[in-house]
């Protein structure tokens, strides 16, 4: 009787965190939703600058940052399907593999930032200021929506950091494994923002 109610209390709290997670994800939809609308009317009063800035970011780096958050979220969910089939070695290997991809994917943007700095392309900029108001606005909205997504890739890293230390001590494991599939989630939310970003940025000419 004991040990039938021990296990619906664990099966209880591992639907609460769930909730939980599927909660926070929510308010990070609204967050980014938001932003969304404000770079739709922003593109749709300066059709013409959102159109000659957009054409100044490297697509190729783009699109191989696309595919890397694609590949890194693959990962992480077959991390999932390992630990559940007992192979807490090979989904450790997995988790490594996401966080090498997220770790690709921060030095790519650090390049593409430092080229547009470099090139003194940055919010309140001397070369930025002397543009029109629709490219100050395009680029503005570019470093806050991919350094907010950027600060989130750093998060979810730390997240995973934190499961390998679980799954190390044995507190996440074949049975109990909601922290790792939280984790997951929250980076398939990192990669879903990614594919939103990256056609406004980088593809809508």
């Amino acid at each position: 009787m004991s040990s039938t109610a021990h296990t619906h209390v664990a099966h209880r709290d591992d639907y609460g965190s769930r909730m939980g997670m599927w909660l926070f994800l929510f308010t990070e939809l609204i967050l980014f939703g938001g932003l969304f609308i404000v770079y739709a009317v922003y593109r749709y009063m300066h059709q013409q600058e959102f159109h000659l800035a957009a054409q100044e970011l490297n697509t190729t780096i783009g699109m191989l940052n696309t595919i890397i958050l694609l590949t890194s979220s693959m990962t992480a969910a077959m991390s999932i399907t390992a630990l559940q089939k007992g192979n807490v070695r090979f989904s450790m290997s997995l988790i490594v593999v996401t966080i090498l991809f997220a770790g690709t994917f921060m030095v790519n943007k650090f390049f593409e930032w430092s080229a547009k700095i470099h090139h003194g392309i940055y919010p309140g900029s001397k070369e930025l200021v002397m543009r029109p108001e629709g490219e100050i606005l395009y680029f503005g909205l570019y470093y806050v929506m991919t350094g907010l997504h950027a600060l989130h890739v750093i998060v979810g890293v730390t997240i995973f950091v934190f499961v390998l230390v679980f799954m190390k001590t044995g507190t996440v494991n074949q049975t109990a494994y909601v922290k790792l599939e939280n984790a997951a989630l929250y980076w398939h939310l990192v990669d879903l923002i990614w594919i939103f970003l990256f056609p406004l940025f980088y593809l809508i000419h």
